[in-house]
């Protein structure tokens, strides 16, 4: 076991790596200064423009040269700095992501798992009903295949122009400070439930469709024919059938995650809803290098850190790597 951690860290540590530096180098080669961005927004005059240029320039660390950048970002990295926004300045990067990460836990972390579960079960229980897996298979293809902004713009004209249900922009009333109070959290979910359910049902459609294809792979296994000619009850056939199918769903929510997470940044432009796919758009709009660099890496953490508990996870749930790793043979 030890081994096998030590071997997934460093691969996790290789992935930050060059995962961080891609994210550094990439806002750098895009058009535009983010200084003559900030500047533009105060009317003055050329003399004193040029002066606050050359002046944020200085504060930014913009008029070195790029290695020594690079190397100044890890050295502030390693600080846990990550720099000062220029679309929101003077606030840290880090303070300004600190406010939208909440959001972001609250809305990922329900949609990832419920939708993993509750599409688990219902895909291993259509597998068996033939009826109900004639009717319902084509609508799960449509489902997976529409792409979260489409659904999320679709959920918002319904359920929040034409019927007018629920709020379409951002996580609370403008009205409304957040607290604990039981006013703001009903306020709260009635604008959390449409960012939610567009990202839900898309991935409800995914996990339904794997693990109904895997059931009915398990159930034609040879595993359980010999089961069934021992006449054992189909309930433990399809137990042992629904452990087996859920190990390759354990690895496609590994693999999914960087997906679910661009489909909440789509999302989260289409409701307004203030989390880092918010905050990355007005990075990208503004040319602000540091609050783009810092919401990857946030991003880059949650997927990296996410993935390295599932891969625990499967050392617990499948004792084949178990025995794998004492040198046993399956």
């Amino acid at each position: 076991m030890g081994k096998y951690l030590r071997r997934k860290i460093i691969i996790y540590l290789l992935t930050f790596f060059f995962a961080v530096t891609i994210d550094w180098v990439i806002p750098r080669f895009m058009p535009g200064d983010p200084i003559r961005t900030l500047l533009s927004r105060a009317a003055m005059r050329t003399e004193a423009m040029d002066l606050l240029y050359n002046y944020y320039n200085k504060v930014f660390s913009l008029d070195l040269p790029l290695w020594k950048q690079y190397l100044n970002f890890w050295a502030s990295l390693f600080k846990g700095d990550l720099g000062t926004s220029v679309y929101l300045f003077p606030s840290p990067v880090f303070e300004v992501i600190k406010r939208a990460v909440p959001y972001d836990i609250l809305l990922l972390v329900p949609a990832i798992l419920l939708s993993w579960i509750a599409g688990n079960k219902f895909g291993a229980f259509a597998a068996r009903k033939k009826r109900l897996d004639n009717t319902i298979l084509p609508i799960w293809y449509v489902i997976t295949a529409t792409p979260y902004m489409w659904l999320g713009i679709l959920l918002a004209w319904v359920f929040g122009v034409v019927l007018g249900i629920f709020p379409i922009s951002g996580a609370y009333s403008f009205s409304m400070s957040p607290s604990l109070s039981w006013e703001f959290i009903w306020d709260y979910l009635k604008h959390w439930i449409l960012p939610f359910g567009s990202l839900f049902i898309v991935q409800l459609g995914g996990w339904a469709i794997g693990m109904r294809n895997m059931i009915i792979y398990e159930l034609e296994s040879e595993y359980s024919r010999y089961m069934e000619a021992m006449g054992a009850p189909a309930k433990l056939i399809r137990k042992y059938a629904f452990r087996n199918a859920v190990l390759p769903q354990i690895t496609g929510l590994a693999l999914q995650l960087g997906v679910i997470v661009a489909g909440a940044l789509a999302t989260e432009v289409v409701f307004s809803y203030p989390g880092i796919g918010y905050l990355l758009l007005q990075g990208i709009l503004n040319g602000d290098y540091f609050l783009i660099q810092g919401c990857f890496l946030f991003i880059i953490l949650g997927v990296l850190i996410a993935n390295f508990f599932i891969d625990i996870i499967y050392v617990i749930v499948d004792p084949r790597v178990r025995r794998g790793m004492s040198g046993e043979t399956a």
